[in-house]
């Protein structure tokens, strides 16, 4: 499943006002077409970038601005005052404004030429004036934003414009995002439970429960063909344990889990669902609590978390979103044990089943073992350790009159250590400044115990969000 980034847009706005004259505002024009066409050959900046036009009355900004509110294409405005441009011709279009706003406060020439300034270049190059004027107005009216100080051809300011242009595009997924919850949440867990009306106002999704006899419907109807082709996929793409090779002696669960995951990827299609939840108590009508088939599915795109953590799934999706064509993986994952050791201590993340391979250090094994909880037959699953590197656990936590985004940045660490009891996929991260500091900070600031573990989500890219989204968010690092 792919996020459909090709048809997005961001909006180029430059502000102006008539004062100076044609001459001038067509070398305004110029300029502007100039920058915006060189921020969107950017490789890092993934969403198209539009120049619409110079705006130079209140009636013209208030028109670009409702359009943009009503262009689906367009996740975000990115507004530049190239001249001075009176803030209050602004306020009618701010007043509407619905889409992120990134303030770029840049300057054509990125030299003052001393020999030869004059006043037509003052009067040409006032962003230093201009943007001021916006910044106070932005300020004045409350309206979000993200402000980019610097050059246009900086390194660092396309950096941040492309993250910028991450977290719109996880918070336009996010308007449109379903949540589909098999089950219920986990009984008598206080961190899995959420407000979903609340969330739907602040985030843009919906949450909705579904009875597994509903899923056991699609899973009925794999056709012989799917599923041999579904479990041929398998054998080409993990190490198979023997039994689970043709003829082995217990090729029926590896069936039984394909069958399982063409199932709940034909539901999730069929209702147009982005994110998905399953709990180990509610498995009605399932042989087996699904595992290979969450994992393949949060692979493919699918937000996902277990025990019926529907905040978790979102968050998970979001990320997803906003990681699109970066290296590594996004996956569901909970701090399950820690390792006090002189060496420095760290934390186990795994579950019982549901890591995502797109964290995965190198190709995995596909095995089958008892579960011992759910009381069904024994699951398949993917098994790996995860690649070391800086990473990050992000939690969305439901505080009962707002939400919080909590962030911290870890070290995922190499895994030296043979495992050979423990069947399932894992990573080894010292959180960061140290493990008594972040996990002392964690808990004094509620945090859950599912996260989304992100290879490859910056800090900034979730402070941007949080922005966007109007969510308290605290940083551990």
């Amino acid at each position: 499943m792919k996020t459909e980034i090709n048809k997005y847009e961001l909006w180029f706005l430059t502000g102006s006002q008539h004062l100076y004259g044609d001459d001038t505002l067509r070398q305004v024009e110029s300029n502007s077409l100039e920058i915006s066409t060189y921020l969107e050959s950017q490789s890092d900046i993934i969403i198209t970038i539009k120049f619409k036009a110079v705006l130079t009355s209140a009636e013209s900004i208030h028109k670009m601005i409702k359009d943009a509110n009503h262009n689906d294409n367009c996740i975000g405005i990115i507004c530049w005052m190239h001249t001075f441009s009176p803030a209050k011709m602004w306020i009618n279009g701010l007043k509407i404004l619905h889409k992120p706003l990134l303030h770029l406060h840049t300057q054509f020439s990125r030299d003052i030429p001393w020999s030869t300034i004059d006043m037509n270049f003052m009067n040409l190059n006032q962003s230093a004036h201009g943007g001021r004027e916006f910044g106070f107005i932005c300020n004045r009216m409350q309206i979000k934003r993200k402000v980019v100080v610097g050059h246009w051809t900086d390194s660092v300011i396309i950096q941040k414009i492309s993250n910028w242009s991450r977290a719109a595009l996880g918070w336009a997924d996010s308007q449109q995002m379903k949540i589909a919850r098999f089950g219920d949440n986990m009984r008598e867990v206080a961190v899995t439970e959420g407000n979903k009306v609340s969330a739907q106002i602040q985030f843009g999704y919906s949450v909705n429960g579904f009875g597994l006899g509903d899923l056991v419907e699609h899973i009925k109807l794999a056709s012989d063909t799917a599923i041999s082709e579904l479990v041929t996929a398998y054998e080409d793409m993990y190490i198979l344990m023997p039994s689970l090779l043709k003829n082995g002696t217990q090729r029926s669960s590896l069936i039984e889990a394909a069958k399982i995951e063409i199932g709940m990827r034909s539901f999730l299609e069929a209702g147009g669902f982005t994110a998905f939840t399953t709990t180990f108590e509610n498995l009605h009508g399932l042989t087996q609590l699904p595992g290979l088939a969450v994992q393949r599915l949060m692979s493919a795109g699918y937000g996902f978390a277990a025990e019926g953590d529907w905040k978790i799934a979102a968050l998970v999706r979001t990320m997803k979103c906003m990681a699109a064509g970066l290296p590594g993986g996004n996956s569901f994952m909970e701090d399950y044990t820690y390792h006090f050791s002189n060496d420095g201590d760290s934390v186990l993340g795994a579950h019982m089943l549901e890591i995502c391979p797109s964290i995965s250090n190198k190709q995995v094994r596909c095995e089958v073992h008892p579960l011992r909880i759910g009381g069904k037959e024994d699951p398949v699953r993917l098994i790996f350790n995860a690649a070391h590197g800086p990473a990050l656990n992000a939690s969305m936590i439901d505080g009962g009159d707002h939400f919080r985004l909590l962030v911290n940045e870890v070290e995922a660490q190499t895994i030296d250590y043979q495992m050979p009891k423990l069947p399932v996929a894992r990573v080894l991260w010292k959180p960061l400044p140290n493990l008594h500091t972040a996990t002392e900070a964690w808990i004094t600031a509620g945090g859950a115990h599912h996260t989304c573990y992100s290879q490859n989500i910056s800090t900034e890219i979730l402070q941007d969000f949080a922005e966007i989204a109007s969510v308290e968010i605290v940083v551990i690092r």
